[in-house]
């Protein structure tokens, strides 16, 4: 562990946005997004307790609660792992839309345990928050998984499961577009679309296309990737909920995208991509076809190999 001297009473955190699940890997794979995120200040308190000072940058109401709160929840949990005598005020800056499938819920708490981490007499390395961010996320899915806090806490593409997370290696130029529609899905309602029945084939066949993806990201093998970015499980049951799904999805098929899906529980819809310039015109063609549904839209275009979260100060970024 690393020490920090002198030690500090404020940092700040930003979190990126995330594509979760990454399509065939439901909770347990996402790669971190730049372009939009959330900044979380943490502020060291005597009091023995986790305060929200203000959320600022929603159209609604976030709970100031800490304990119904995901950034709250988490730095909640690190103050008890760790027996802290002090506590944390926060105040969080949302730079992720909500409901949007692009991890702000995640984002807040991922910052707001960087932050506070800082301020730490023995912070912990990332790999160590991950617990801590799950158990926020909780707050907001419903249980514990680490699609979206896995790689916003590391960069990049991550395999993430109830007690680790690994980095996935990814060639430099594969790039991801991913496209926000000015629509709001509750999170728990994306999840309730998965209740029911499956079929062992289903399982199976989920289970195949995510080797083949992460075989093809070892090797750098886009055919690999384009065999297997196929969601045969959970796409069918929430495509539904996503507004033109079917034409936003052949949109970026149609621009050579290695595989398109729903990011997260939606109704972002995302397409990996082997070239910047392919994302970047299959993002205006996604646009297009969420615009026939009426719908005003965002676009993204980063490498699939993101950002993780970095401590900020007057503009300035410290991994």
């Amino acid at each position: 562990m690393s020490t920090r001297s002198p030690r500090l009473d404020h940092a700040a955190a930003f979190a990126p946005a995330c594509v979760g699940n990454v399509g065939v890997g439901f909770d347990i794979l996402g790669h971190s997004m730049a372009g939009a995120g959330d900044r979380a200040e943490v502020r060291r308190i005597a009091e023995p307790t986790v305060r929200i000072a203000a959320i600022h940058g929603v159209t609604r109401e976030l709970p100031l609660e800490a304990q119904h709160n995901t950034a709250g929840a988490a730095l909640l949990a690190l103050r008890k792992a760790l027996g802290l005598h002090h506590g944390f005020e926060l105040v969080l800056h949302k730079g992720i839309a909500l409901g949007s499938g692009m991890a702000g819920s995640a984002a807040s708490c991922v910052a707001a345990l960087v932050a506070a981490n800082a301020l730490l007499e023995r912070p912990l390395p990332r790999e160590a928050l991950y617990g801590f961010a799950m158990d926020g996320e909780a707050v907001a899915s419903g249980g514990r998984h680490g699609d979206n806090v896995g790689p916003q806490l590391l960069g990049g593409l991550t395999l993430a499961t109830h007690e680790r997370v690994l980095r996935i290696p990814v060639p430099a130029d594969w790039h991801c577009a991913l496209v926000h529609p000015h629509y709001v899905l509750e999170t728990r309602k994306s999840r309730a679309a998965l209740a029911g029945h499956y079929a062992l084939g289903e399982f199976v066949a989920q289970s195949a296309n995510l080797s083949l993806l992460l075989a093809g990201c070892f090797r750098g093998d886009a055919a690999l990737v384009r065999e297997g970015l196929k969601d045969v499980l959970v796409e069918p049951r929430r495509a539904p909920l996503v507004p033109n799904f079917a034409r936003v999805k052949q949109a970026a098929l149609d621009h050579r995208a290695l595989g398109a899906s729903i990011s997260g529980g939606g109704p972002s819809v995302f397409g990996w991509f082997e070239h910047r310039a392919e994302a970047e015109a299959a993002a205006v063609a996604m646009r297009a076809a969420f615009a026939e549904a009426g719908l005003g839209s965002d676009a993204f275009v980063a490498p699939i190999d993101g950002p993780a979260a970095v401590l900020v100060d007057d503009g300035m970024e410290h991994e």
